[in-house]
């Protein structure tokens, strides 16, 4: 009688503590932190000329409009890539393609603290950089900061994104910089 007591009880608290299991959700810190944002840009960038011997007749701007992908894997791990095409505002110099400015690059995006639905954030990308004036193509790193604006869940404003480019290319480097706006729709 008194082992059928214990493996009756023994049965009950077993299965009462696998039913209690099931019914429990993991905590908020291990839901998917997976997630995934597109968007478009509009730039305008200095494009320093000097470094081609275009200061003096070549634009003091170039306008244009690209794309970035952020991904997000958790708090401090976010890659960025971007493209941006720079078409506006050409300077066709004699017997020469428009000079222009295209940039493909990728690289860490970390943001610094989130203030209501404002996050400034800093990023360093490297890629590949092309002009019309340059053979192929040159090894270009970006330095950038900026600061964006969550609108709602989905959207998200991107109020600046400053960037600072080093493009590696024979005599001189050259040292593009300009702004740019944009918005981006949350996938994931």
């Amino acid at each position: 009688m008194k082992r059928s007591i214990s493996a009756f009880l023994f049965i009950a608290l077993s299965s009462a503590a696998i039913v209690s299991t099931h019914g429990q959700t993991a905590p908020s810190a291990f839901k998917g932190s997976f997630g995934l944002q597109v968007g478009g840009l509009g730039s305008v960038f200095q494009p320093d000329y000097a470094g081609r011997g275009f200061a003096e007749i070549g634009p003091q701007r170039l306008y244009g409009a690209g794309a970035y992908a952020d991904a997000r894997f958790n708090r401090w791990a976010q890659i960025e890539a971007e493209v941006r095409f720079l078409h506006f505002n050409e300077f066709h110099p004699p017997q020469s393609q428009g000079i222009y400015q295209n940039t493909y690059s990728i690289g860490p995006r970390i943001p610094i603290i989130t203030f209501h639905r404002f996050t400034p954030y800093g990023k360093v990308l490297v890629g590949w950089a092309t002009m019309a004036d340059l053979d192929g193509k040159a090894l270009a790193f970006t330095y950038g900061a900026g600061v964006d604006y969550r609108l709602s869940r989905k959207f998200t404003v991107r109020v600046i994104d400053y960037e600072y480019q080093q493009w590696r290319v024979v005599p001189d480097d050259l040292w593009p910089n300009g702004g740019s706006v944009g918005i981006s729709y949350r996938i994931f």
